[in-house]
């Protein structure tokens, strides 16, 4: 079953849905995997510390500005407050009829759907079937 890309909550005034955005194309273009050449072993990108060596999680990485004497560091935090009238919710303006409109505009269609992560199962979305009477 396809993952939605994005979930969020579609409101109607008082009312509420939780919805998952889900692209409505598969994308055609080429991925290709890096290998060692002569051997087609696969290679793979790891986040290491350059001094030590050892590999770093991801949790513990920060984004730093190298002002040439020293890094500052940014906290996501601190992105957040610089960016000024930034949403982390979309804002559905209209609905465009896709015949009207030249297809070369968009880049991928999306749709809304139930969202299928357990953490917004809900009673009222459920969609069971009664059981059917055995033959």
């Amino acid at each position: 079953m396809a993952r939605p890309m994005r979930t969020g909550v579609l409101g109607f005034g008082l009312v509420s849905l939780p919805v998952g955005l889900y692209t409505a194309i598969n994308s055609h273009t080429i991925r290709f995997h890096q290998l060692q050449r002569g051997t087609a072993d696969r290679i793979r990108n790891r986040r290491v510390n350059e001094r030590t060596g050892i590999e770093v999680d991801l949790a513990d990485i920060v984004k730093g500005f190298d002002t040439g004497a020293e890094y500052v560091i940014v906290e996501p935090q601190e992105l957040d407050e610089i960016a000024p009238g930034r949403s982390r919710s979309i804002d559905v303006a209209g609905f465009v009829d896709l015949d009207t409109v030249d297809p070369l505009f968009f880049d991928k269609t999306y749709f809304a759907g139930e969202p299928t992560t357990p953490s917004w199962s809900a009673p009222w979305l459920s969609r069971t079937r009664p059981a059917s009477p055995p033959s």
